[in-house]
């Protein structure tokens, strides 16, 4: 290694009291490995390995990851896409035998974090928590090291630096702004803990792309969301508005000077926004006193974040550049909306899900009643009656359908072992679909192996 890169790792190192762990003044190099050494000794106790069966349509996997110990009572956080549809989850803690049931206290699909929590065995210590940092104090280009399970591999530790603050990956479904890193983040890395050269923790890892680049989730977010899930439960604020970035182009040609802000494409009915007088075109400047921008669409994650961080039933200042003017609107927040819509798998072959508010809008659905076709099995009596993804449920027999509890009370109400006709419509067309079970329907039970799967 250079002589030149020594010094400055000497030097980075002496910033952060390393006189803690004597080094050598003519081998620089040392004094990093026996930080690292002393906070990859002291932080494995408590980054767990997870196992989770995981159950999708007809398929059973079992999916694997990393966590880490928030409380010496057995609160554990991880990433939400590691436990996703989990039927059973287990921890195994490093240095205790077996594995320990989990209870999935949580999940946040938005932030990808999951409160997940175990139990000490009769005559057991308590476990072992991680000590938190501040993720506001990070900067780029500082020393932090990744410690998680790649590939089943388990307390494997990576040295790598921040490499940027505030990423926004232009995922719909993720409010993150997460820090990149190019500490190693593999497949089995999810949910294990991002650390700094003091063995704090300032991040959750949740997710790769390709070499040197990994995205953690800061962990003052995974404060209040855990908070949230152990507490009451998360409540968001919600516009109920689509976007679009503010280019320059779009200013340019609709001559507004240096107006930053972001576009008002789409308005949901009854919606706070539509309520309080948003329109389809306004041009949103400020929010609550802050001034928005957005020029592409990766930025529209800030604006995105200040809303839902805004408390439900708070009354804010909108303001918009409306017709070449100026306008001030009042905006009483709601409640975000359900984003994970909840499922019921049939014995005829499909599976349903309810129509959450995402659901009805990218769909362009005329109604919110009835419930949506997520899954046939090819060869299922529900395949044979030809209905399709996408199919929405109206009625089942004489029962209409207005949500996903009306259909589980009418599929009670079906007579075992005989035909029974489900209305559907696709598109503009209403279809009557005979379903005709066999003698032998069962509930599916997926497949009788299992897969196991990495997730990162």
């Amino acid at each position: 290694m250079h002589r030149a890169f020594l010094c400055f790792l000497l030097l980075t190192l002496s910033t952060i009291g390393c006189s803690a762990w004597p080094a050598r003044a003519d081998d620089p190099l040392t004094a990093l490995q026996q930080r690292i050494i002393r906070v990859g000794d002291e932080l494995r106790p408590s980054v767990v390995y997870i196992e989770a069966a995981v159950r999708q349509n007809t398929s059973r996997n079992l999916v694997t990851g990393s966590g880490f110990m928030w409380s010496k009572d057995g609160v554990v956080l991880t990433n939400e896409h590691v436990v996703e549809r989990a039927e059973k989850v287990s921890v195994v803690v490093p240095g205790r035998p077996g594995r320990y049931p989990a209870e999935v206290v949580g999940t946040d699909k938005l932030t990808d974090l999951a409160v997940l929590r175990i139990a000490p065995r009769a005559g057991e210590a308590s476990f072992d928590a991680a000590e938190v940092g501040d993720s506001e104090q990070l900067k780029v280009g500082q020393w932090v090291i990744a410690i998680g399970n790649p590939y089943g591999l388990d307390g494997t530790v990576s040295l790598g630096i921040v490499s940027a603050m505030g990423r926004d990956l232009s995922a719909s479904n993720l409010l993150n702004d997460f820090i990149q890193t190019d500490a190693m983040i593999d497949r089995g890395s999810s949910g294990g803990p991002l650390v700094d050269l003091e063995g704090r923790v300032v991040g959750i890892n949740s997710r790769g792309q390709g070499r040197g680049i990994g995205f953690t989730i800061p962990i003052n977010t995974a404060k209040r969301v855990a908070a949230d899930l152990l507490g009451a439960g998360i409540a968001r604020g919600y516009l109920g508005i689509s976007l679009q970035p503010l280019s320059r182009e779009l200013a340019d040609y609709w001559k507004v000077g240096d107006v930053t802000g972001v576009i008002v494409n789409g308005v949901a009915s009854e919606s706070p926004a539509e309520l309080s007088g948003l329109r389809v075109g306004d041009i949103i400047t400020q929010f609550d006193g802050n001034r928005v921008e957005a020029e592409k669409e990766e930025d529209l994650g800030t604006f995105q974040r200040l809303v839902a961080r805004s408390s439900v039933g708070k009354k804010v200042t909108v303001e918009v550049r409306r017709d070449g003017k100026q306008q001030k609107l009042m905006v009483t927040l709601g409640q975000q909306p359900k984003v994970v819509p909840d499922e019921e798998e049939t014995p005829y072959g499909f599976t349903v899900q309810e129509i959450t508010e995402a659901l009805y809008r990218q769909h362009r659905l005329r109604t919110r009643d009835g419930v949506m076709v997520s899954f046939v099995e090819r060869g299922s009596e529900a395949a044979e009656a030809n209905m399709g993804p996408g199919d929405l449920v109206e009625r089942i027999e004489d029962q209409g359908i207005t949500d996903i509890q009306s259909f589980r009370d009418a599929l009670r109400k079906v007579p075992e072992g005989k035909p029974f006709l489900i209305q559907t419509r696709r598109g503009e067309d209403t279809r009557f679909l005979l379903i005709t079970p066999r003698a032998t329907a069962q509930p599916a039970t997926g497949s009788a192996g299992s897969t196991v799967k990495e997730r990162s």
